[in-house]
């Protein structure tokens, strides 16, 4: 277990400087200072997400290499913190918190008009998602097809996401 921790690395603290999942990357600050940390897309999958927003605060395993310090492993991440003046907000105080995870699959999202929809397993209907949802929980972009759990409220238009987490997220608990 001890060489499997020197393998891995150190444990680091810091919050995400940007990722881009086009690129298929970013870059973490740690909060001890030093060097950017690089944080591949494949990292962060075998962590069950495909993106993270960027300000949030995360812990990875670093390992040292010729091009520098990298994640090797997400260890937790923690949304940014939410604004308190986002008109989003109200759809947490809508949610009911007994309120079922449901099992979803994204339909389109498109991160530069800051909205999208997924389908709930065996539903037709379209469940709008703000990107500002996405942010409140740790993620910044979805993927067509990337399968996510939902918690839905009724909104003013229709069915919307006031909760997505990755689909690994519920397996979890």
């Amino acid at each position: 277990m001890a060489d499997e921790q020197e393998e891995m690395g150190d444990k680091v603290t810091g919050r995400v400087k940007w990722f881009d999942v086009a690129k298929g990357f970013g870059f973490i600050v740690s909060d001890d200072g030093g060097p950017d940390i690089l944080l591949h897309a494949n990292v962060l999958r075998n962590f069950g997400q495909g993106s993270v927003a960027d300000n949030a605060r995360i812990t990875v395993m670093v390992q040292q290499t010729d091009r520098g310090a990298q994640a090797q492993q997400v260890l937790e991440i923690e949304p940014p913190e939410a604004d308190p003046e986002d008109p989003m907000m109200g759809l947490m105080a809508d949610l009911d918190p007994d309120a079922p995870y449901l099992a979803a699959r994204v339909k389109w999202f498109d991160k530069s008009k800051g909205f999208g929809f997924v389908n709930i397993f065996m539903h037709s209907a379209d469940v709008f998602v703000h990107v500002e949802v996405l942010r409140r929980f740790g993620l910044a972009d979805l993927q067509p097809g990337e399968a996510v759990t939902v918690r839905v409220v009724d909104g003013p238009r229709g069915k919307m996401a006031a909760e997505v987490r990755s689909w690994d997220y519920v397996q979890e608990d």
